[in-house]
């Protein structure tokens, strides 16, 4: 079996972060394995408070990880600090860590602030470079483009210049736009566009997770990247389509659709 290290904060209410992950990795046949960042309370509501992993600790996890059961892929979230995303690039140059997917976390869907400013760069020049894919929202892709972005034009732009300032491929999604939902892959100087109809769900909460999670399964798999993201976008598409409905807020997703009510 295949096997998929999430390193990511933990969510209280299960719907985003490590649970999400770990769901979303089982449901589509690997084994997951976790590095926890922080842990946070929060709920569909918002997040209350968050305690960090200290850099030590995040780096026993790592160890014990990849010096006994090796993954076939990492998919990286919440890293709110500059020593852990510091700690995170060391361990995984270290062990020569493969289908590597980086989801930018900023902010949670209730709008809590998930990082501190100091760690935006150190996520950015660390990470990003050793990345197979990173996966930005439009508010993350401004930030980290410094483009604002309304259009599909400004979106291939954004993607563009993210991709050639880090040297990876990106996923640019287009969930915060008004109209539609669709992504767009920029990965060997080549544009996809992903098509996505806009399902009315205001129950969100874990999407961005779910979905870097579903792309670093795919890829430990043996799929390619085009290949892993459209195989991960179907898979979030059914999950917002079974309109699971827990929660005072914007809620999570169904991700075990598939075993029925």
């Amino acid at each position: 079996m295949e096997t998929v290290l999430t390193i990511a904060g933990s969510d209280s209410i299960g719907g985003a972060g490590i649970q999400a992950d770990i769901k979303t990795i089982t449901c589509n046949g690997c084994y997951a394995m976790s590095a926890i960042t922080a842990m946070t309370a929060q709920n569909t509501l918002g997040v209350k408070s968050i305690q960090e992993s200290t850099p030590e600790f995040l780096a026993d996890q790592l160890d014990a990880v990849f010096t006994d059961i090796v993954p076939d892929a990492v998919k990286i979230g919440m890293v709110s600090d500059a020593r852990l995303a510091q700690v995170i690039a060391e361990k995984l140059n270290y062990y020569k860590a493969r289908n590597i997917v980086v989801d930018p976390v900023m902010v949670a869907t209730s709008g809590s602030s998930l990082i501190k400013t100091e760690a935006i760069e150190i996520l950015a020049k660390e990470l990003f470079p050793i990345a197979t894919l990173i996966t930005p929202n439009i508010p993350e892709a401004e930030v980290l483009s410094e483009i604002k972005i309304s259009t599909e034009e400004q979106m291939l732009a954004a993607a563009k210049k993210i991709s050639e300032k880090y040297g990876t491929s990106v996923l640019l999604k287009g969930g915060h736009s008004i109209n539609d939902a669709n992504d767009v892959l920029y990965a060997g100087k080549n544009f996809l566009w992903f098509l996505s109809e806009r399902i009315e769900n205001k129950n969100t909460h874990g999407t961005g997770c779910t979905l870097s999670s579903a792309i670093a399964t795919f890829l430990a798999k043996g799929n390619n990247l085009e290949c892993s993201v459209q195989l991960a976008k179907n898979y979030i598409t059914e999950c917002l389509k079974a309109n699971l409905n827990l929660g005072k807020g914007s809620g999570p997703l169904k991700h075990n659709y598939m075993i029925g009510e």
